[in-house]
């Protein structure tokens, strides 16, 4: 019996797939590839060190492995990505526990950090973090109907509360034969919903030849046999109008674009080295809403961030209530050291998490609203299976994105198959999820 590699994958889908393709590194080395930790020769634990919770729940895994190798039941541990990128000597020291440490510089050479550790070995490495972006397959970890496709590596933006950049490198655009190749794999093996992911998707190609391909790329997945094609992440001022044109006229492309803002507040945005004004932000939106009929926005905001006083704060519920930004994701401002944020002045955390709380509630305002908006509708919804606990189907219409926003609880008279898409009538909202029924074809 080979000797069995088990995988971890905490943080965003860039991560996942990185740790996707170490699976199959080590698969095609001969190695048997598990995501079953106990047991396991080496368990490969993949980490996001971007904010403290990630980092919390990095170690918490750590420790958790750990206990499983003291009572016999692991062998080594091997930890990669972005914790051990950023604590590189710290990680060894403070975790006696682990046998060796990569940068996500190195995923390619996991074998070869396999075979180290196996054999008695301290494996430390960390290549390059702005080299190519590295091809090759992927052991699929998500269901088999939907898949990410990451195009880039990286990221130039350099806000100033954000450590990714120092982490992940700067920006590099695969090349677009090898992305279709990739593509034409993953719709080979029976993906039905492909979503389009990087750091920021909209720069897509500026870095080999000034020009922004992103329009181009997506016009030719679209040829390709999938049903759905989702967008993660776009920059607002890197939208351009060929994008938009794109986006309105490929159906396969569904409306729902998720467009991290941060704040609204001009002083704040400055202060974070986010280009453009709240008055760009209001136009850019409203443009987007004119031209895409439908169009559902999802956005992620932050409270607490340096130059946030109490105005600036009533001013992003404001804005939040204005532009009626159908999903949005809320976080309290975490300081980040070796950030130029890190050394400006803010309020307090306890400060910060307050004013989260009161801008989720006016977000529910608004996820109440659109639920209301959404009454009677019927809606296409790729069925994700029997929910035993709810005693109904589950699934997601284009509105929803697998993991981020919430899902459609609806009944069936007869059965509704696991990866089909299948006509909603939604009928009513349970904790700002909708409901519904399947209506007969």
């Amino acid at each position: 019996m080979p000797q069995q590699i088990s995988f971890i994958s905490l943080g965003c889908a860039k991560n996942q797939v990185n740790c996707e393709q170490m699976m199959a590194l080590c698969r095609d080395a001969g190695y048997g590839v598990t995501e079953s930790v106990p047991g396991s020769d080496v368990c490969v634990i993949n980490t996001c060190g971007f904010i403290d919770s990630a980092k919390e729940e990095a170690i918490d895994n750590i420790l958790s492995v750990a206990a499983l190798k003291a009572r016999g039941q692991v062998k080594k541990i091997l930890v990669t990505g972005c914790l051990s990128q950023r604590y590189q000597k710290e990680l060894m020291e403070e975790l006696p526990e682990v046998d060796g440490v990569m940068g996500t510089g190195s995923y390619g050479e996991i074998v070869s950090a396999v075979e180290q550790v196996l054999a008695g070995e301290t494996p430390r490495r960390f290549g390059d973090i702005n080299g190519p972006v590295e091809e090759g397959d992927r052991v699929l970890t998500t269901p088999g109907y939907y898949a990410y496709l990451r195009i880039a590596e990286g990221c130039n933006n350099w806000c100033s509360y954000c450590i990714i950049p120092k982490l992940r490198g700067r920006y590099r655009s695969r090349p677009m034969d090898k992305i279709l190749e990739e593509a034409r794999m993953l719709s080979d093996r029976g993906v039905k919903e492909l979503m389009v992911i990087a750091q920021d998707i909209t720069r897509y190609g500026t870095d080999l030849d000034g020009q922004y391909h992103l329009a181009e790329l997506l016009r030719e997945l679209c040829k390709l046999d999938f049903h759905w094609i989702r967008l993660h992440y776009l920059y607002p001022d890197e939208i351009t109008e060929e994008l938009i044109d794109t986006i309105a006229q490929e159906p396969k492309i569904v409306k729902y674009l998720d467009i991290p803002i941060q704040h609204c507040n001009d002083g704040v945005l400055k202060a974070m080295n986010r280009r453009g004004d709240k008055a760009f932000l209001l136009e850019m939106f409203q443009k987007l809403r004119d031209r895409i009929p439908g169009l559902v926005l999802r956005t992620s905001l932050i409270t607490g961030l340096p130059g946030e006083d109490e105005a600036a704060f009533e001013e992003l519920c404001g804005f939040l209530r204005q532009v009626r930004i159908e999903r949005a994701g809320v976080f309290p401002y975490s300081p980040q050291e070796g950030t130029a944020a890190e050394r400006m002045e803010r309020v307090s955390e306890e400060e910060a998490r307050r004013r989260a709380e009161l801008l989720v509630d006016v977000q529910s305002e608004v996820i109440d609203e659109y639920n209301e908006s959404m009454q009677g509708e019927v809606l296409e919804v790729l069925c994700e299976g029997f929910d035993g606990q709810a005693m109904c189907y589950v699934g997601r219409s284009f509105a929803e994105s697998p993991d981020i926003d919430g899902r459609i609880y609806f009944t069936a008279d007869g059965e509704a198959e696991e990866g089909s898409f299948v006509p909603v009538r939604i009928t009513g909202a349970m904790d700002g999820e909708l409901t519904g029924e399947l209506m007969e074809e």
